[in-house]
């Protein structure tokens, strides 16, 4: 069985799981099952970033990670930048009482801080748009968003692509790739809007689906920076075909986010 078969053998066990999860479960529940991701992604991260050791700077990124999820189901975006706030001082601290010796490196500090900070800060919007208006909806287009941005850049890429994007961070990805990744997006999310969000100008699903799967593209490139710097083909080994959890993530890192805030400040 080669590596595309598995992808979406994968994909065919996942989709059920997740769409289980968005229609049926509650938001506790749903909260949980992001909990989850986050901790296994902070935990590939950990590995790729520190190796074998450091089992207390990964500690403290796990319990970084609960804290941002806890904060995010029984709270609001203000008790989110409280806790934010007070984890990165608390990192600081916790690295000055580990100092046993003249301090000549930041270095796990920072990798703990930009952890925290890259995945489950970000990761926590999934949370709160789930808790918002209409909050099923948008989780199903945030899925849809990424999903077509996804697979109309691997295929076209595939079959058409000629041009690297970056070589240097990702030798696969193709400039034809990522215009598909982007017109994908734009066509799948506008169809969604139609359906879903007929109050809403479908102008507001255009900019949704052209910035989003920039953003989307920039997740995945950033972190196939971390594993270039790492030195790791992929995060993990969770997903036969697809990698880790991280490697699943990617997209959304940067995704969830962006559709939060414009959200907030646009719609």
């Amino acid at each position: 069985m080669n590596a595309h078969q598995k992808r979406w053998i994968t994909a065919a066990v996942a989709v059920p799981v997740i769409l289980i999860l968005i229609v049926y479960c509650s938001e506790a529940v749903f909260a949980l099952f992001i909990t989850a991701l986050v901790l296994s992604a902070l935990a590939e991260y950990g590995q790729m970033v520190f190796g074998k050791g450091m089992p207390l700077e990964k500690s403290q990124m796990l319990a970084a990670g609960i804290l941002l999820m806890a904060s995010a189901y029984f709270g609001d975006i203000d008790t989110l930048h409280a806790v934010i706030t007070f984890t990165v001082l608390g990192a600081f601290i916790l690295f000055l009482l580990r100092i046993r010796q003249a301090p000549s490196s930041l270095d796990s500090l920072l990798k703990i801080v930009f952890g925290v900070f890259y995945i489950a800060l970000t990761m926590s919007f999934f949370i709160l748009t789930r808790s918002g208006e209409n909050g099923r909806i948008w989780i199903f287009f945030l899925i849809i968003l990424a999903f077509a941005n996804d697979v109309s850049a691997f295929y076209v890429g595939r079959t058409w692509g000629k041009r690297k994007l970056i070589p240097l961070v990702s030798a696969g990805k193709t400039v034809e790739g990522s215009i598909a990744g982007i017109l994908g997006a734009i066509v799948a999310c506008s169809i969604y809007f139609i359906f879903f969000f007929k109050n809403i100008p479908v102008i507001h699903a255009v900019i949704l689906g052209l910035i989003g799967s920039i953003f989307g593209q920039l997740g995945d490139l950033c972190e196939s920076t971390i594993k270039r710097v790492s030195r790791v083909k992929d995060s993990g080994t969770f997903f036969p075909g697809h990698g880790g959890i991280l490697d699943r993530l990617d997209a959304f890192i940067f995704i969830v986010p962006f559709v939060y805030f414009y959200k907030l400040f646009i719609l």
